[in-house]
Formats: structure tokens, sequence, C-alpha cells
């Protein structure tokens, strides 16, 4: 399993932080998410061999936020 945190510019609110973490959650090969406000992070957890880290960055910026990283 790879663990990557990616910076996610615009999340203001609850909402924001369901978004993300609803997008991330349906991609093949992600099996676990963890998005905090506050610092402004998606904590995920995957199999690199299913799920690329552009694919899950993809999966963020289609909700309407910006990957820092």
């Amino acid at each position: 399993m790879a663990q990557k945190v990616f910076d996610v510019e615009g999340m203001s609110c609850s909402h924001c932080v369901k978004a993300v973490t609803a997008a991330v959650e349906k991609l093949d090969g992600v099996t676990a998410v963890k998005v905090e406000l506050e610092k402004k992070t998606a904590a995920v957890e995957f199999d690199a061999a299913r799920v690329s880290e552009a694919a899950i960055r993809a999966a963020i910026e289609d909700e309407g936020y910006d990957v820092k990283n």
C-alpha cells in the first residue's frame, strides 16, 4: 500500500470535506481517506498498482478544489 498526503486548497466547510472524501473513495484501489479541513489536507492510502496519484489528484480537482502537490 502507498500513502500520500495531498494539500487541497479551496475547502471551507464540512460539505467540502464530504465532497473530497466521496470523490476519492469512489476510486478503485483507494483503501482509506482522511480529509482534514483545518490542515487543508487529504491523506490517502491506496494500491499504487490499481490507482495513480494523478487519478486521485484529478478526482479532487474535478470536485472544484486545487491540489498543490
